[in-house]
């Protein structure tokens, strides 16, 4: 099975294995994990901040964040297809008592006027506006890389405006190894980021939340209460350090591999890629069922009897994303399975 259902699919090269098991171990809830500690040391170097914290999923570092700043009743200004609001299971509500005031926006993208629009009035009646959340690259946009002068203009006026202004960064060294640019053209204007080593990057497990060293204190607290303190994680975070010594540069791979599998879409009746095989911005590729092939299911059932895995996104809309587990072979084979699939 050739499986683009997601970049979460990959499995630790062998090279990665051997780096977890030679890690040296502690117990990070007692404080002397040494390898957790110097992955959240790597993390925050890299992201231009003073602490981070290792943490089991992407999901959690950006609850973590919300529950660190927020409180009960404020609100939280995001894209209306952010991950925050899909794919997270109402937890800002549950975890945080916050509600989110979507943006509207290609892609995922919004602008700065669309920002201080929507922050609330002082007053007894309104939420109070707290915190601002950016994803980079966009899942649900497609994959999409926020441009560094809008990113800036955006963040520039949640930051002005007195707002948190936190970076969904799950697949944010894609969006780097795409543009040619240090994390730090990011990060450095905002109040923290998150950044997940289990996509792109290839690792098992984690992810990890950079910010001050007051809201990582703040954050540490709230990961034990949230059940998410683990031990000997440095078999984990020794992971997560071989994947961004290793596997950063080659994120590119996947974006040319999504370019020919987009190419390939492109020329299959019934199937209606979106945008143009140039234009996919990184390893995502989404492309839109004909009425007359069935629903986004029905297709990728078919393409499951084929031999190839994808996901659907809607009625109609589908998913297929490149990762360290797709070679460029892989994407040849593939277009055999797309072809049958969309022929029944």
């Amino acid at each position: 099975m050739i499986d683009f259902r997601s970049d979460t699919v990959t499995r630790p090269t062998p090279a990665m294995r051997e780096a977890m098991m030679a890690a040296p171990l502690g117990d990070d809830v007692l404080g002397d994990e040494p390898t957790v500690q110097a992955l959240e040391a790597k993390v925050a170097a890299l992201l231009g901040h003073e602490a981070a914290l290792y943490v089991p999923s992407g999901t959690m570092a950006n609850q973590l964040a919300i529950r660190s700043v927020c409180e009960h009743g404020d609100e939280i200004i995001a894209h209306k297809d952010s991950h925050i609001i899909h794919y997270e299971t109402g937890a800002p509500a549950a975890l945080s008592g916050c509600m989110i005031s979507p943006l509207d926006g290609p892609r995922g993208l919004f602008d700065a006027a669309q920002v201080r629009a929507a922050i609330r009035n002082r007053d007894q009646h309104n939420p109070i506006s707290r915190m601002l959340v950016i994803e980079n690259t966009h899942n649900k946009g497609g994959g999409t890389i926020w441009p560094i002068a809008q990113f800036e203009a955006v963040a520039s006026t949640g930051r002005e405006c007195g707002l948190h202004v936190h970076i969904d960064g799950a697949r944010l060294m894609n969006a780097c190894v795409a543009l040619g640019v240090a994390p730090t053209a990011f990060t450095a204007r905002v109040d923290s980021v998150s950044i997940c080593f289990s996509k792109g990057l290839g690792a098992p497990v984690g992810s990890a939340l950079a910010g001050s060293a007051k809201l990582i204190a703040r954050a540490r607290r709230f990961r034990k209460m949230f059940g998410g303190a683990m031990r000997q994680s440095g078999l984990l975070a020794a992971a997560a350090i071989h994947a961004l010594d290793h596997h950063v540069a080659r994120l590119a791979d996947d974006h040319a591999n999504a370019r020919r599998l987009a190419g390939i879409i492109a020329k299959i009746s019934g199937l209606a890629l979106e945008g143009s095989p140039e234009t996919v911005p990184t390893n995502m590729v989404f492309f839109a069922i004909d009425a007359r092939l069935g629903t986004a299911q029905d297709f990728c059932a078919r393409l499951a009897q084929h031999g190839v895995a994808a996901i659907g996104m809607g009625p109609h809309r589908v998913r297929m994303v490149t990762h360290l587990d797709v070679t460029s072979s892989d994407i040849d084979r593939a277009a055999d399975a797309i072809a049958a699939a969309a022929a029944n």
